[in-house]
């Protein structure tokens, strides 16, 4: 993970600024823009993978949700915009987000069930920023798929072992259930989703299909 030069920048000149053409990913975290790590080919087999399945999901529940390419998600009050790597969206509540024509971003909990980041080297934020921001938010939902157990110990075990957290929102505060190989994940979004650890994992290479 790069960091730009140390001036910090408001939301609105992040937006104005980012994408841009470089083909490179960009997040403000409290004023500073931070550069991602560019996504492995492992990386990018499951995050499409589960686009996948729970676009289906959706369709087949008939839900008002969908899978955006570039969104930013922006926690209230401050100065940051994350872009994670799968955001369900609820369509009918973009009307009343105030930045969604204009600046692609959205800000209110009733606009996310669900959220997934796919963990990469920059681990530390999507278990410890990213969970902050997202829980007081109120997001409902937040997955972190850590495919290849970069994660600290206290949360994939000793010794660690790819792992899929499911933070589910309960008074205001997340409740995390770990689910590993040879167990279905529940999601209390898609509680009748029939998807295992094996199916996410073999995805991205790191478990060999039987």
């Amino acid at each position: 993970m790069t960091q730009a030069p140390s001036k910090l920048v408001t939301f609105n000149e992040f937006v104005a600024r980012y994408p841009d053409d470089s083909g490179k990913l960009y997040e403000l975290h409290d004023g500073v823009i931070v550069e991602m790590p560019p996504p492995t080919g492992d990386h990018e087999e499951i995050v499409g993978f589960l686009v996948r399945k729970l676009s289906v999901e959706s369709d087949r529940l008939n839900l008002p949700y969908l899978i955006p390419k570039t969104v930013f998600v922006k926690p209230l009050p401050g100065e940051s915009a994350y872009s994670p790597d799968i955001l369900l969206l609820n369509q009918p509540n973009l009307i009343n987000e105030p930045l969604w024509k204009k600046k692609s971003t959205v800000s209110q909990a009733a606009s996310i069930p669900l959220v997934v980041e796919v963990v990469s080297t920059n681990w530390r934020d999507d278990y410890y920023k990213k969970y902050a921001d997202y829980e007081e938010m109120g997001i409902p939902e937040y997955w972190i798929v850590d495919y290849a157990a970069l994660g600290g110990r206290e949360y994939i075990g000793k010794p660690k072992q790819p792992t899929i957290l499911v933070c589910c929102l309960e008074d205001g505060e997340y409740q995390i259930n770990k689910f590993r190989q040879g167990q279905r994940i529940q999601s209390p979004t898609f509680p009748e989703l029939n998807l295992t650890v094996e199916q996410v994992f073999q995805a991205g290479g790191t478990i060999s299909a039987e």
